[in-house]
């Protein structure tokens, strides 16, 4: 089934995981907090931002979203919303001083096109920041087992930290930095877990991938 109907379908069930899960939504924000680039008057979007939770969050004020009553949300939540999706960003070249992408990419119809056109839109010294369960984590081999019997990631296609890596740098990303979170299956999580350096003990992983310069604070 399309991903957009599914999530069109069944957007209370979306909304409810936040609540369910709440040190486990914390713990994601601060690792992505911890890779935006800082700075004064910086543009950026969100790409598959659904209900806008994680951009109201962060302060973002843009994005694109596919699925209707998710976008309806967003735009709710005070989010400036495009019908799109990441294959084909409404948006000019050299646009944005960042991107951010969080579990999107598991519905994405082509990787290497998403990336290509996250490239374009950003200016040349913009960063990607993307947030992803890795697939060779706890959770994600999880989430892999069980997909046949969940709503939302049956047609989901997970990756491992370092396919994710060499997408990027064949669609000419350079100068990659890691933090993760989410130590242990997903239901033990019942407190805020810091975020440090790295991949492969955390099933939260967000890479920062540099468009020509690593950035500078």
């Amino acid at each position: 089934m399309n991903p957009e109907v599914i999530f069109n379908d069944h957007v209370a069930e979306y909304e409810a995981w936040f609540d369910q899960y709440p040190f486990v939504f914390q713990s994601e924000m601060e690792a992505i907090r911890e890779m935006l680039p800082e700075g004064d008057n910086l543009s950026g979007i969100e790409v598959g931002l659904g209900t806008g939770r994680y951009a109201q969050a962060l302060q973002i004020k843009e994005g694109v979203e596919p699925a209707a009553k998710m976008r309806n949300l967003a735009i709710e939540r005070g989010i400036e919303t495009m019908d799109a999706v990441a294959e084909k960003l409404p948006y000019g070249d050299l646009k944005f001083d960042f991107v951010l992408m969080i579990f999107s990419i598991v519905y994405f119809k082509s990787l290497p096109q998403a990336f290509h056109e996250t490239f374009r839109v950003l200016k040349p010294d913009g960063v990607l920041v993307l947030g992803f369960i890795d697939r060779e984590s706890t959770i994600g081999k999880s989430y892999e087992l069980r997909k046949s019997e969940s709503l939302f990631y049956r047609n989901a296609n997970f990756y491992s930290v370092d396919k994710v890596v060499d997408e990027l740098s064949k669609a000419g990303f350079r100068h990659f930095t890691f933090r993760q979170t989410l130590q242990g299956e997903l239901d033990t999580i019942r407190e805020f877990q810091p975020s440090e350096e790295g991949y492969g003990k955390g099933s939260f992983v967000v890479i920062r991938a540099a468009k020509k310069f690593p950035h500078k604070s």
